[in-house]
């Protein structure tokens, strides 16, 4: 066998094959742009989206712009501006240039005034609701409106007037004139220009006519010479309208490309309705753990890391599907698994008292932090003769190859001693609330006084030490897979999961008090927690991440 090394080509996606034959051609300056309307927090979709631009002007030395489409006063707000650039920020990218599309508005009228001196956009008087109806259908060509055949001059003066403020809301519109029989119904005189009388967060009353997103896009793409404008596969039949603009102009000309936009099951995609659940309180805001929204997913304990991941294994397809949530939540995992320190925490309690432990002594335990990293070090944890372990690690009848607590048996203590269950304490009802123990002096650290092993090893907290935690474990949004699949007459907000958020009391190893806000750790055998914004001196707060193993598929089956 040849000792030379064997290197095995890399596999591109069609957009990187788009952009290096782009390259080949000698287009050199590549730049790309995220582009999101600022009326509403970014969800995991949008963060696909962003990896992917910044990532391939990364990839091929260019530059990424973040333009925020504000061509919607009514919808949008400088709160949504702020939280986007904290979440691009967030996953670790940083934008060439930031820009908005009410910087170009200007150049945009501009632009318009310049298609109706060309003859090729006129003022209509129709409602759009008229509009919609006179479009046609797939079948059927459109109705030409009566005020097509406007002359230029009458067309600039109603538009001059429009901007003007002379006309209310809805009173005329701007569109371009293409064709009422085009095949594809986008090209049937789409509207340019609407009145809205509404203030702008960053123009104040300058404008009462706004530019729809068609027409604005593709020119703002043009002005920062984009040259690979990348969107979700729903804009691919808006292309031929992106290249009529920019052709019809004779402008700077950028070109779009479409991919499959992320769908996740479990919960939705669409910031319509995000909102509602937002604004019918059925989670706690845009951040609330349960939402698939960036700053949701950073308050629940994801990592920026784990996200990129993620984007990177869902790569980038012609196709839309739908993407299993347990795949995010391996990539979570993969990353905490190397990154998060372990702390112990019981979530169920129940007292252990080990009977044959000297009164009043205290001692300290030696823990590891990550055994995935020595650089991590270790801590101490005060041991006591009082301990909590959790209720699921005893069982007064086990079944065969039952490794935990049981009557008679022995289990470590992590890092500690053996203990032997020597007998149970009940209240009145017949429910566990004491176990008195004894322990074997000689067992500290995994020894043994005659060197026996025990296969069971479970954690604890110190009853005396241990802090009272809240601990909020969230699950899955919704029960159904894929939400855009409901019965006939069902809303996506019958299908909310009831036990997607459950709230327990639990104890945590002392030195957890001291934590940071977000700051993350395996509780051991429990799962990834991070620390809350809610928590105060008195009440720390951990949310749940995520679990050490995938146990919602064996449920959902």
């Amino acid at each position: 066998m040849s000792n030379t090394e064997n290197t095995t080509p890399e596999k591109l996606n069609f957009l990187e094959e788009i952009i290096e034959a782009s390259i080949k051609a000698g287009q050199n300056d590549i730049k790309t742009r995220f582009p999101p309307e600022p009326n509403g927090y970014l969800h995991i979709g949008h963060a696909k989206s962003i990896c992917l631009n910044f990532g391939l002007a990364e990839k091929y030395n260019g530059k990424c712009n973040l333009r925020f489409d504000d061509t919607n006063p009514v919808k949008e707000d400088v709160e949504y501006v702020d939280s986007i650039q904290d979440d691009v920020r967030w996953l670790g990218f940083q934008w060439d240039s930031i820009h908005y599309a009410s910087d170009y508005f200007d150049q945009l009228y501009e632009w318009a005034c310049e298609l109706i001196k060309k003859g090729k956009a006129y003022v209509d008087d129709q409602p759009q609701e008229e509009i919609r109806l006179t479009r046609g259908t797939v079948t059927e060509p459109g109705k030409e409106s009566p005020f097509r055949n406007r002359t230029p001059e009458e067309n600039l003066d109603l538009f001059q007037r429009m901007r003007a403020g002379e006309f209310k809301d809805g009173e005329k519109v701007l569109r371009a004139k293409i064709d009422m029989a085009h095949p594809n119904m986008l090209l049937r005189d789409p509207i340019m220009y609407r009145i809205i009388h509404t203030e702008h967060h960053r123009t104040g009353n300058k404008w009462c006519i706004y530019p729809m997103y068609d027409y604005a896009h593709g020119q703002s793409d043009s002005i920062e010479h984009i040259t690979h404008s990348i969107c979700t596969l729903e804009f691919d039949v808006h292309r031929p309208l992106y290249d009529w603009f920019i052709q019809a102009l004779d402008i700077f000309p950028s070109h779009q490309y479409e991919f499959a936009r992320l769908n996740l099951t479990h919960t939705v995609m669409s910031k319509r309705k995000l909102l509602q659940l937002v604004q019918d309180k059925l989670v706690m805001g845009w951040d609330d753990p349960r939402m698939p929204t960036i700053t949701a997913l950073r308050r629940r304990g994801y990592t920026p890391a784990s996200i990129r991941a993620f984007a990177d294994k869902v790569g980038v397809a012609k196709r839309d599907n739908i993407i299993d949530l347990g795949l995010l939540e391996f990539c979570v995992r993969e990353d905490l698994n190397k990154t998060a320190d372990r702390r112990m925490a019981v979530l169920d309690p129940i007292k252990v008292v080990i009977t044959n432990y000297p009164d009043g002594k205290e001692e300290v335990i030696k823990c590891i932090n990550n055994p995935e990293d020595e650089t991590r070090g270790t801590r101490t944890v005060p041991f006591t003769k009082e301990v909590y372990i959790e209720r699921d690690d005893f069982m007064e009848e086990p079944p065969k190859k039952y490794f935990r607590l049981s009557p008679g048996k022995e289990v470590r203590l992590r890092y500690a001693y053996l203990i032997k269950c020597e007998e149970v304490i009940k209240d009145a009802s017949g429910k566990i609330t004491e176990l008195r123990c004894t322990y074997d002096p000689e067992s500290k650290g995994g020894g043994s006084s005659d060197g026996r092993k025990v296969k069971g090893v479970i954690h604890w907290v110190p009853a005396s030490h241990a802090l009272k935690a809240e601990i909020r474990l969230f699950d899955r949004l919704f029960t159904i897979e894929d939400t855009s699949n409901m019965d006939e007459g069902k809303s996506f907000t019958d299908y909310l999961n009831p036990d997607s958020l459950k709230t327990v009391t639990g104890y945590i190893e002392p030195e957890l008090g001291n934590a940071a806000i977000g700051e993350k750790f395996q509780f051991e055998r429990l799962g990834y927690f991070c620390k809350d914004p809610d928590s105060t001196p008195d009440n720390p707060v951990f949310n749940r991440t995520v679990t050490l193993k995938d146990s919602w598929s064996k449920i959902a089956k």
